[in-house]
């Protein structure tokens, strides 16, 4: 179970969230900008609100804003992740006691047939449901499947599924708000830049036209691991090395395609790992207990990289 500021074996009421972790940030397309004009609205209800979206478009983010400008803005933001969420864990996130505050349920439609049958309980006792005050919980769920064919198909309770869809919102795959692309991009490169104490690289022309051009199977979350490997290095051009010899790369059937992005990627995280791990130890005349201080990581990851990079003998303890 993922439940965010809590500890194995607590229920909501026993802690409040941490500051919000998911960035939001405000689109420029028209797309997004309808769907934000949405919730604003709906973030003055108590309706309960289903997200439905691709994996990494940004659910949680979303559903984070809404709490935010609604009038328990100030009370707690709860995430719950449904996957493996066993029955005995789920009843203790709702205890008779009322709650304050906002629960996001992360794909709803993993949640197994008991714990759907518990949840429509408590929401027909209206602890979690349209109408009630800002001092119960409020439910935002989401999902990256279509609910809907699966209520009319039995994989999810079709009484559920209304009870928790009082407003369905779809939020558009970034591929099709490519407006919000360079946005989002500078929004990333100011974060990781400031979490890595680097300079933000300004990304070139031909990047630029790169991020603008690619699909982006994994969304925003996608877009924002390739930036984070350009800020992390603090250097555009050695980031992406690895990323564009790996679009150039044949595939392995030999057919003459071309590896996608999201490969890319992780190859060229990879190389920027590679480069930042290569500093620490030229900072620390390769002393790989410093480095790996100076890294923040522990000695032992820090020998498996090695390992990894083939360079597991070199360096003093």
């Amino acid at each position: 179970m993922k439940l965010e500021g809590c500890h194995q074996g607590e229920d909501l009421h026993s802690f409040r969230s941490q500051s919000p972790t998911a960035e939001f940030v405000e689109a420029v397309s028209p797309s997004m900008r309808s769907v934000e004009a949405v919730m604003r609205e709906v973030a003055h209800s108590e309706i309960p609100v289903l997200l439905l979206a691709e994996p990494g478009t940004g659910k949680k983010a979303v559903a984070r804003r809404i709490h935010r400008l609604s009038p328990r803005g100030e009370w707690p933001f709860f995430v719950v992740c449904c996957a493996g969420l066993e029955l005995e864990q789920f009843t203790r996130l709702f205890p008779s006691k009322p709650l304050a505050g906002t629960v996001f349920l992360e794909e709803i439609g993993d949640l197994s047939a008991e714990g759907q049958a518990w949840l429509l309980q408590v929401l027909t006792k209206g602890n979690a449901c349209e109408g009630q005050s800002k001092d119960s919980v409020r439910l935002i769920c989401g999902s990256a499947r279509d609910l809907e064919s699966e209520a009319r198909s039995g994989k999810i309770r079709e009484d559920l599924y209304y009870r928790i869809s009082g407003l369905c919102l779809r939020l558009p795959p970034l591929r099709q708000r490519r407006e919000d692309i360079p946005v989002l991009t500078a929004h990333f490169l100011q974060k990781y830049g400031h979490d890595f104490q680097k300079m933000v690289p300004r990304l070139s022309d031909e990047t630029q036209q790169l991020f603008q051009e690619y699909s982006w199977p994994g969304n925003v979350e996608e877009l924002k691991n390739s930036v984070r490997a350009i800020a992390a290095v603090g250097d555009e051009h050695v980031a992406m090395n690895g990323l564009r010899s790996m679009l150039l790369r044949p595939d392995p059937d030999g057919n003459g395609g071309r590896i996608s992005l999201k490969q890319a990627a992780r190859a060229a995280s990879r190389e920027a790992e590679k480069e930042i791990i290569l500093r620490a130890l030229t900072r620390t005349r390769w002393n790989r207990r410093r480095a790996a201080e100076d890294l923040q990581i522990s000695y032992k990851a820090l020998l498996y990289k090695l390992k990894q990079m083939g360079c597991s003998e070199y360096g003093a303890t």
